[in-house]
């Protein structure tokens, strides 16, 4: 039942995060501006990296580790944010969505094998998926339908609504 429960609360905010840009054209995907110079195309891909990092750090936390120090290994998240977004820049538009709905698969799988009591309650473990997932895509969700909102024109503040002075534990 907490399993279930904590999966729904994820399943709830990817929902809402597809809803945030459910019909736009390939162009207006593509179109700069949503996130400072991000585009929705690029938030995708930034999201899908975030998941991805779930897959490589949970099953590490699962074993009593700790993830290195983005700001040790990158120089902050910020960093890793701009090297991501640099490596992943002229991934097409298929391939972006592709990659989602498969990590977003894998997660979710992965998921629903884990310990119910790293679920249930505030762990390392709940809350690296925090971070990583339900706790971060309603900040994205939130700047597609402002930069909607704005008739798909304009820039947004050039600050990443993601990033953040502490590390990811």
């Amino acid at each position: 039942m907490k399993r279930l429960r904590a999966l729904e609360r994820l399943e709830a905010a990817w929902r809402d995060l597809l809803d945030a840009y459910a019909g736009l054209s390939d162009a207006e995907l593509l179109a700069p501006g949503v996130t400072g110079a991000w585009s929705v195309r690029d938030i995708v891909a930034h999201v899908t990296v975030w998941e991805e990092e779930a897959l490589k750090h949970l099953p590490h936390i699962l074993g009593g580790g700790r993830p290195p120090r983005y700001s040790v290994v990158y120089g902050g998240i910020d960093a890793f944010n701009a090297l991501m977004t640099e490596r992943l820049r002229e991934v097409p538009l298929p391939e972006v969505l592709a990659r989602r709905d498969d990590v977003h698969r894998r997660l979710v799988a992965y998921l629903e094998s884990a310990p119910v009591d790293q679920l249930a309650r505030e762990t390392r473990f709940r809350r690296r998926l925090r971070f990583d997932t339900f706790g971060h895509y309603p900040k994205h969700a939130a700047g597609i339908r402002a930069w909607r909102e704005r008739g798909g024109r304009g820039r947004a503040s050039v600050h990443d609504p993601c990033t953040t002075e502490q590390e990811t534990p």
